[in-house]
């Protein structure tokens, strides 16, 4: 008697689980209909982009069995998810988001297409010690990484091994940013310096033999100058483009590291620069340029002319809201991933004209291999 009275309760449990679970998905549902993500530039104007995800851990990317989500549930604990603490750069290769953390000292992948997460640079020959610069060569997924402390470039292959490493305390003080140009042949690395030195400069490299090219720059506010620099960003046509920070700017120079053009000054409107930090392009030439005190990233074309911002500071961390931005990139599909320190998260715009269930990132691929 005492045993089916168990089983009875017990079962009565379960059942109890079942509609109540059963009634907060129904709630999702509902507030999923309600939710009208961000859209830039806000309406009456024609959206150019939409807020579509935000990636904060493993449990963005990989996939919960069942009893993970009943157990979640049932004790309220997340389980073995895996966060960001401090990201700060990122870039992105056919839909693995690359973000460097520099509080954990590794770079973290969000494969959507493989609903997976994994660690790069935690051990051996290839451990990092403050990864903060990243980019990927879209011909080869080869990924450079630039540790700050260890003083070099931590170069990884498509499968996210180890290869070798470039550069050295021999070159540089502060490495904080790296490029690629678009063929591959080269990398650009950004040495930040510091306020006590005058080696501010753009380093060039030889992306297969790891030799050092040309040495570009130094400290100074003139063309070609730098004031801690902080990150780099190569255009399809191989022009370089450089957050001049303490210059308030962004110099463009030619592949071979020949000055071009800038174009921003310091202030408070837009087109100008508050704290700039992170930058990327996309396939048209356009440059992207994260501003740590407005809290967004601001769009420019190829000539410098302000087309659009995206964001804003706020408090809550919220989607399209930001306390402490740092790196930002352009996927092959025109997708812009803004990292914020602060709020610990990567948040992915979608272009209006793309739909959601085209592209890498999207999870609803019928083409993915």
């Amino acid at each position: 008697m005492f045993r089916i009275q168990i089983r009875t309760a017990y079962f009565f449990i379960i059942l109890c689980l079942i509609i109540l679970l059963g009634g907060c998905a129904s709630d999702a549902h509902r507030k999923n209909e309600e939710y009208k993500p961000p859209v830039y530039p806000p309406p009456p104007e024609k959206a150019r982009f939409i807020f579509e995800r935000t990636l904060r851990s493993s449990f963005d990317v990989k996939q919960v069995t069942a009893m993970e989500r009943f157990k979640t549930f049932a004790t309220g604990v997340s389980g073995a998810g895996y966060g960001l603490a401090k990201p700060y750069g990122v870039a992105v290769y056919q839909g693995r988001v690359y973000v460097t953390d520099t509080v954990q000292r590794v770079v973290m992948v969000f494969d959507a297409p493989g609903k997976d997460f994994r660690i790069i640079g935690r051990e051996g020959a290839g451990q990092l010690t403050k990864p903060i610069g990243i980019a990927v060569d879209h011909r080869s997924g080869t990924l450079y990484v630039a540790d700050n402390t260890a003083k070099r470039i931590v170069v990884f292959d498509k499968d996210e091994k180890f290869v070798r490493t470039i550069g050295g305390p021999e070159y540089f003080r502060r490495p904080s940013g790296v490029a690629v140009s678009p063929d591959g042949s080269l990398i650009y690395v950004i040495d930040t310096g510091g306020v006590d030195s005058q080696a501010h400069h753009l380093y060039i490299f030889d992306a297969l033999s790891g030799d050092h090219v040309k040495t570009v720059g130094s400290r100074g506010t003139g063309a070609g100058q730098f004031n801690l620099a902080l990150q780099a960003t190569a255009a399809p046509d191989g022009t370089v483009y450089v957050v001049d920070g303490g210059n308030f700017r962004v110099q463009s120079f030619l592949p071979d590291g020949s000055f071009k053009s800038s174009f921003g000054a310091i202030g408070r409107r837009s087109g100008q620069f508050s704290r700039p930090k992170g930058i990327a392009t996309d396939k048209q030439g356009n440059v992207y340029v994260v501003d740590a005190a407005f809290g967004n990233f601001q769009i420019f074309d190829p000539k410098g002319q302000l087309l659009l911002h995206v964001g804003n500071r706020g408090f809550r961390g919220m989607p399209g809201e930001y306390m402490l931005p740092a790196g930002v990139a352009v996927d092959e599909d025109g997708r812009v991933y803004m990292v914020d320190q602060y709020f610990k998260k990567v948040d992915v715009f979608r272009p209006a004209d793309l739909p959601k269930d085209q592209g890498w990132l999207s999870s609803e691929r019928k083409d993915k291999k």
